[in-house]
């Protein structure tokens, strides 16, 4: 077999590993799960009323808040979804099995690759997940195109591969599952100082810079115009800019963290 077959097959075999632990010990990924969702309910019916009257100068309208906080919500649950990777992570180089894997004929690479495409698949069902739960409160998307829902769903999944690689890297920087998930907690954070619940330009002038320049507020700009048909502007490029410059920046991080040798 060719090195490059070789790569494809132990990849997927650690991907299999990954889904398969991610099947029968679900209380990680439900418990990151469950943050995006209460959050959603908790301002859709507790501050919706209050929210869509600040934000708008006008009366209330819940539905329009609906349509506003989904976007931010969806990109939270992908930053709650992968901390879930660095623990994942962690717990492997601090439990033996990496010593392991590095005296058998497999490729170097296939464990974080198996690691990276399991967070991102899982990442995704997440984003289903709650925009189903979205739906059933009210959101809608009715003036998107086909293009435009594909274009969204390519700025989920290369957001979601970007954040797993950072990820991942924390949890090979980590000396254990607990530092990793401590360590991985900006990723969580940071959507809560994005525009993901008000307009950037509505927060305190000396606060708009922290909100504007992070990865979170374009990427949510972008996917708000996709499904909601308002102004992008730059956002988009911003987006991909971040996304490709985290995702490089994870990976040398990681793969130098794990080609090195153990002490």
């Amino acid at each position: 077999m060719s090195a490059l077959s070789l790569a494809v097959r132990d990849s997927n075999t650690m991907l299999r590993r990954n889904l398969l632990h991610a099947r029968r010990y679900p209380s990680l990924t439900l418990n990151l799960l469950l943050t995006p969702i209460v959050l959603l309910l908790l301002f859709v019916y507790i501050f919706g009323d209050v929210m869509s009257a600040g934000i708008g100068g006008g009366g209330a309208d819940r539905s329009e808040y609906i349509a506003y906080i989904v976007p931010g919500i969806l990109m939270m649950t992908i930053g709650g979804t992968v901390v879930g990777a660095a623990v994942s992570v962690s717990m492997d180089m601090t439990e033996g099995i990496i010593a392991r894997f590095r005296t058998m004929a497999i490729h170097r690479g296939s464990v974080i690759i198996g690691h990276v495409v399991g967070s991102v698949l899982q990442s995704i069902a997440s984003v289903v997940l709650v925009g189903a739960v979205a739906v059933a409160i009210g959101f809608r998307s009715t003036d998107a195109t086909a293009l435009e829902w594909l274009a969204a769903f390519g700025l989920l999944a290369l957001f979601a591969m970007a954040l797993t690689w950072i990820a991942v890297g924390m949890g090979l920087a980590s000396p254990n599952a607990e530092a990793a998930s401590n360590n991985a907690l900006p990723l969580i954070l940071l959507p809560l100082i994005s525009s993901a619940f008000i307009p950037a330009d509505a927060m305190p002038v000396w606060f708009q810079p922290i909100a504007e320049y992070q990865p979170f507020t374009p990427a949510i700009e972008t996917l708000r115009g996709l499904l909601l048909g308002s102004e992008i502007g730059n956002n988009w490029w911003l987006a991909i800019v971040w996304c490709v410059g985290l995702a490089a920046l994870g990976y040398r991080w990681s793969t130098t963290l794990f080609n090195r040798d153990p002490k």
